[in-house]
């Protein structure tokens, strides 16, 4: 694996769509560009960050978030997150995150990914459904 380094920046766009919304998640009765979107916007600028740093057979999960949702967006508008790697303890990488819409920021906070070997945690997470039978 290369070294991770603190500082490295990514940065991903989409325009905001009617499947992005409150209404549609569930997590408010506004027509507008969600917290849970925004929420994935941001932890996919991270793991797209961390991408090229990784060998085959690995990958990065989510462990930790905590943002804030600063400003609403409508629905149509360019958003784009951006996650900068600000720590790397072992296996366990920090970002700051951040959003924006055309107008100002919407969202900050922060991250933390997990790197993992596939095969071991979906062994792991396969073995819940044998404890079911």
């Amino acid at each position: 694996m290369k070294e991770i380094k603190v500082g490295k920046k990514h940065i991903v766009e989409r325009i905001s769509e009617s499947k992005d919304s409150a209404i549609n998640y569930a997590s408010g009765g506004v027509d507008v560009y969600s917290t849970p979107a925004m929420v994935g916007l941001m932890e996919c600028a991270a793991k797209e960050c961390l991408d090229e740093f990784l060998e085959e057979g690995y990958s990065t999960v989510g462990i930790s978030l905590n943002i804030k949702h600063l400003a609403a967006t409508p629905i149509g508008m360019k958003v784009r997150a951006e996650a900068e790697i600000v720590a790397v303890e072992g296996k366990k990488i920090v970002f700051k995150v951040e959003a924006f819409d055309e107008v100002e920021k919407i969202g900050e906070g922060t991250h933390e990914r997990f790197i993992v070997d596939m095969n071991k945690f979906l062994n792991k997470v396969n073995s819940k459904l044998k404890k079911e039978e």
